[in-house]
C-alpha cells in the first residue's frame, strides 16, 4: 500500500482545533453589523500592535498594501531609491515600484539569506531614501547593524516582517524597530487569516494617520479626502479570526522551533545539505525550514532532489527560483546588481514540509527518506 503524502504545509489541522471559538467569532461580526472597520478591527489593530512592542497598528487588505501603503506615508515616491535584498518575494519590489521609487538590489548573507549590511551601506547614493530589511523564513534580519547604517545616513529602516510573526531580536519582537513594518496576513503565514489581509505597525504617529487616511480614500474624516488614497481596509471578519488565533501564535510559534530542532538533529552531517541557521541573539520562528542543496553535493542539485522527494510522497516547495533582479518585471526599474549569494540561494534553497502539527511520524519519513538517500550515494533521476 503507498504511504500518504506528506503536504508541504497544511492549514486545516489548526483550524480544526479552534473551529468553535473561530465559528463564535465569524458569528458575533456577523450580528454586529460591521463588515468592514468597526470595534473587532480596532481591538485586533491594537492587541497586534502590543504584541509587535509598537504604539499603533493599521490594518489593510494585505501584505503588499501595508508595505505600499507604509512607503507612500513615509513620502517616498519619484526620485527617490530604496535599498532592498535580492533575495526576497516580488512583493518587496512590487511595492517600491508602485509608489514611483526605484528598487536598489543588495547582496544578501551566506547563512540566511537577509541583507547583507555591507552590501547595502555599497548601494547607497545620494537618492537613498530608505533600507528594506527583509525578515525572511522567519529569521530576523541583521537589523542592529543595519539600523545603525540608516541612522547614520539618515535613512529610513523599514521592516517587511511578512514571514516573521513573533520573531525578535534581543527579545525585541520584530516589528516594532524600524519606522514601520509592514505584515502579511495570508493563510499561509505564521499568523494567518482566512483570506487576505495585512497590517502596518509603527510607533511614528505621523506616518500611522496618514495610513489610516490613505487606506481609505485618503480621508482624514468622512467625505474629507487630504490625499490620493485607495480602497485597502481590513475587514471585520479577517480581524474577529486574527484575534483568536494570536492567542495561538506563541504555542504555534513553539511548536515550529521544536519541528526545526528535531529537522537539525536528524540531518546534521549530512553531506550536500546545509541547514538554516539562527543568528545569535534572534528568535528564528521558522515560518519555513529552508535548506540548501549543494548541486555538487551527495544530492545532486536541488530540483532533482525535490523531483526525489516527491515521487517519495514528500511535497517540498521552492519559494524563490530567481533573485529579484534576474526578474524581467523588476529589469527596467532595477540598475545593474551583483548579488551572487542571492542568485546562489535561488538555485539551492528546498523548503521541508513545516507547519505547527506536522505529525512527528511524517519529520521522521522525511528525514529517514534523506538519509536513506545519503547512504545510497545520492537521489535517483527518474
Amino acid at each position: 500500500m503507498a504511504m500518504p503524502s506528506i503536504p508541504q504545509f497544511d492549514l486545516l489541522p489548526a483550524h480544526e482545533q479552534l473551529r468553535p471559538e473561530i465559528e463564535g467569532a465569524i458569528r458575533a461580526a456577523l450580528a454586529s453589523g460591521h463588515y468592514v472597520g468597526g470595534p473587532a478591527v480596532a481591538s485586533f489593530e491594537a492587541a497586534w500592535a502590543a504584541y509587535c512592542g509598537a504604539a499603533q497598528a493599521v490594518g489593510v487588505g494585505n501584505g503588499t498594501d501595508a508595505l505600499e501603503i507604509g512607503l507612500a506615508a513615509l513620502g517616498i515616491g519619484a526620485g527617490d531609491e530604496v535599498i532592498l535584498p535580492a533575495m526576497s518575494y516580488a512583493a518587496t519590489a512590487e511595492a517600491v515600484v508602485n509608489v514611483g521609487a526605484r528598487p536598489v538590489f543588495a547582496d544578501v548573507l551566506e547563512a540566511d539569506a537577509t541583507l547583507d549590511p555591507a552590501a547595502a551601506a555599497a548601494a547607497i547614493t545620494p537618492n537613498t531614501a530608505a533600507i528594506i530589511a527583509v525578515h525572511l523564513y522567519g529569521q530576523p534580519a541583521d537589523l542592529a547593524s543595519l539600523d545603525r547604517l540608516a541612522s547614520a545616513q539618515g535613512l529610513a529602516l523599514i521592516e517587511d516582517a511578512a514571514q516573521a510573526h513573533g520573531a525578535a531580536l534581543a527579545e525585541r519582537p520584530v516589528g516594532g524597530i524600524g519606522r514601520f513594518a509592514a505584515f502579511s496576513f495570508y493563510p499561509s503565514k505564521n499568523l494567518g487569516a482566512i483570506g487576505d489581509a495585512g497590517a502596518i505597525v509603527s510607533s511614528d504617529p505621523a506616518l500611522i494617520e496618514r495610513a489610516r487616511a490613505l487606506r481609505n480614500h485618503g480621508q482624514s474624516a468622512p467625505n474629507q479626502h487630504t490625499l490620493v488614497g485607495r480602497n485597502s481596509r481590513l475587514d471585520t471578519l479577517q480581524a474577529a479570526v486574527l484575534s483568536v488565533k494570536l492567542a495561538q501564535l506563541d504555542r504555534w510559534n513553539a511548536a515550529r522551533v521544536a519541528l526545526a530542532t528535531a529537522y537539525d538533529r536528524a540531518l546534521a552531517g549530512l553531506p550536500g545539505l546545509r541547514l538554516p541557521t539562527g543568528r545569535p541573539g534572534s528568535r528564528h520562528v521558522y515560518h519555513q525550514y529552508a535548506l540548501r542543496v549543494a548541486a555538487d553535493g551527495a544530492f545532486g542539485d536541488r530540483d532533482a532532489l525535490a523531483a526525489c522527494l516527491d515521487r517519495a510522497g514528500i511535497e517540498t516547495r521552492v519559494h524563490y527560483p530567481a533573485a529579484l533582479h534576474q526578474l524581467p518585471a523588476f529589469a527596467e526599474p532595477a540598475r545593474p546588481t551583483d548579488a551572487p549569494v542571492a542568485e546562489a540561494w535561488a538555485r539551492e534553497e528546498l523548503s521541508l514540509p513545516m507547519y505547527p502539527e506536522l505529525p512527528p511520524a511524517q519529520l521522521t519519513r522525511v528525514t529517514e527518506t534523506l538519509r536513506e538517500l545519503a547512504r545510497a550515494g545520492g537521489v535517483v533521476r527518474a
